[in-house]
């Protein structure tokens, strides 16, 4: 098995689209029970048929990780891919009838950075999300595994460590790939914001990112990605180099930096360290030396992608490309309360909401149809799992491609709508504020397009009839905005959907939107 099998496997399962808005993981598997020696082996526990949920142990650092939620036709090559980022990997067990299985890293300190990021960062395996913690066994014993289940360990670990340095030791954080681990990524032709999340989105695609930073020079926006290997690195410049992230405009620009380890002071919307969850928020990135931005002319090792499903692996769109994923389906919604007013506002903080289909048979799902993917993308990474009417909402991406308008005649009860011509997008005008201003729910929100004649008094009381009302301030130098704090996340999202366009005098609608301040 050469180098780039390993690679092109690994890439063309892990690039397989997701179906989940997961930002990090968020749910953490259970420590495997301890067996009296501290090990782990397919015979001393019965063939694994012993191997039982027991979280007494977990958290504490080994240098076996525990895997679990496998798909059953996964490989070892593909577990492996998984930990090759943060040092040597020296054992793999993989148990496809318990769909889990572990890995013995060379040291507790690349152990560490592995189960770190993955607590972060949503490990993928073949398109499906599998979940990372420490192991309580301190070493794996596979000695008396069958022989064709060692054989094809022995083969995805030769091979993996093709890919490692010469030496190791590394520490968390550390690049364990070499050099050229950094790219520099200048995005041309800006019209809609690229967030350090949207960069995290697209580039994770082709292995784990440890750091991001973000930066404007000359009026262009720049940012600095920095890889936990060479090969990760390689294959994002060569599948992403010259894309655009939307359609004919944030084309992607990459090099390779100077720089061998990026920086990283503060986790905030301009940087991001995904090993140092702690950092703080702090007030910005300091500037980065431009002289040390960019290598030119550096070749790739490996051949690119085909373009098209490089393109679509990572969720971009060329020119002439069919718009996928703009539909949501939308579940669990209170179906006594939820209307398609309600889920057009909702949604459409988020993007333009073309088309609601709530479902005649089922109340409690809808259709959401979104203007474009990306936008699809932004609501179900912030929705999903928002309460709204007491009922938490469960988003994933739809099989359909456009919500289908009722025929003439057919009963629909006013369940679905289309709003393709609203006056009440917010993000048809490129390069608009609201772009800039994306926010996940939360209990403050953003109130603009007040009248001069309204008063604190007016405001909330009005709001006031949607939940309790904590605090409010008018802007010092704008009394056109405020911001007002409700008592909850779930009581913000009702007062959205019932205040957003509510009409304060005869020529004004109040705009609301969620903020990321607090009062």
């Amino acid at each position: 098995m050469s180098v780039y099998t390993v690679i092109e496997m690994r890439g063309s399962d892990e690039l397989l689209p997701q179906s989940t808005g997961q930002n990090g993981a968020t749910a953490i598997a259970n420590a495997v029970a301890a067996s009296p020696t501290g090990t782990i082996s397919p015979t001393n526990s019965n063939d694994a048929k012993k191997v039982k949920l027991d979280n007494k142990n977990a958290g504490k650092a080994s240098r076996v990780v525990h895997i679990r939620n496998v798909l059953s036709d996964a490989t070892e090559s593909e577990i492996i891919s998984l930990g090759v980022p943060f040092g040597r990997v020296t054992n793999i067990l993989l148990l496809k009838g318990k769909n889990q299985a572990f890995l013995e890293m060379e040291n507790e300190t690349a152990a560490t950075t592995m189960v770190n990021y993955y607590s972060h960062v949503t490990a993928n395996v073949r398109g499906k999300p599998v979940y990372v913690q420490f192991s309580n066994h301190k070493e794996l014993k596979t000695e008396n595994a069958p022989a064709q289940q060692t054989a094809a360990a022995q083969a995805a670990l030769a091979a993996a460590q093709s890919l490692m340095p010469q030496s190791h030791g590394a520490q968390p954080g550390d690049t364990l790939g070499g050099q050229n681990t950094v790219l520099r990524v200048i995005v041309e032709n800006m019209l809609y914001p690229v967030t350090v999340d949207i960069l995290h989105q697209i580039f994770s695609k082709f292995g784990a990112v440890l750091k991001i930073i973000t930066f404007t020079k000359n009026n262009t926006f720049q940012t600095l990605i920095q890889f936990a290997d060479s090969v990760s690195a390689q294959a994002a410049k060569l599948s992403l180099d010259g894309q655009n992230i939307y359609n004919a405009c944030c084309t992607l620009r990459i090099d390779y930096s100077k720089l061998t380890t990026l920086n990283v002071k503060y986790n905030n919307e301009k940087s991001r360290d995904y090993t140092r969850p702690d950092l703080p928020s702090g007030d910005g990135q300091p500037p980065i030396d431009p002289a040390m931005a960019y290598v030119p002319g550096m070749p790739g090792i490996f051949p690119a992608m085909p373009t098209a499903a490089a393109a679509a692996a990572a969720g971009l769109r060329m020119a002439g490309q069919m718009q996928q994923g703009c539909v949501l389906l939308v579940s669990n919604l209170n179906a006594e309360l939820v209307t398609p007013e309600v889920l057009f506002t909702l949604f459409g903080v988020y993007g333009d909401v073309h088309r609601v289909k709530i479902i005649f048979a089922k109340k409690d799902t809808a259709l959401v149809q979104l203007a474009e993917p990306h936008q699809a993308q932004t609501a179900m990474t912030h929705l999903n799992g928002v309460k709204m009417f007491g009922k938490p909402l469960r988003i994933t991406l739809s099989k359909h491609q456009l919500v289908q308008l009722p025929k003439e005649g057919q009963p629909d009860a006013g369940l679905t709508k289309d709003f393709t011509s609203s006056p009440l997008h917010r993000f048809k005008k490129p390069g608009s504020k609201n772009f800039m201003n994306i926010y996940p729910p939360s209990a403050t929100l953003h109130l603009s397009n007040i009248p001069p004649n309204v008063t604190e008094q007016d405001i909330t009381s009005a709001f006031s009839r949607h939940g309790s009302v904590k605090a409010f301030k008018f802007f010092q130098k704008d009394r056109k905005m405020a911001l007002i704090q409700m008592g909850s996340v779930e009581e913000a999202v009702t007062a959205l959907v019932a205040m957003h366009n509510y009409q304060l005098s005869n020529s004004s609608h109040l705009r609301v939107s969620f903020s990321k301040a607090t009062i």
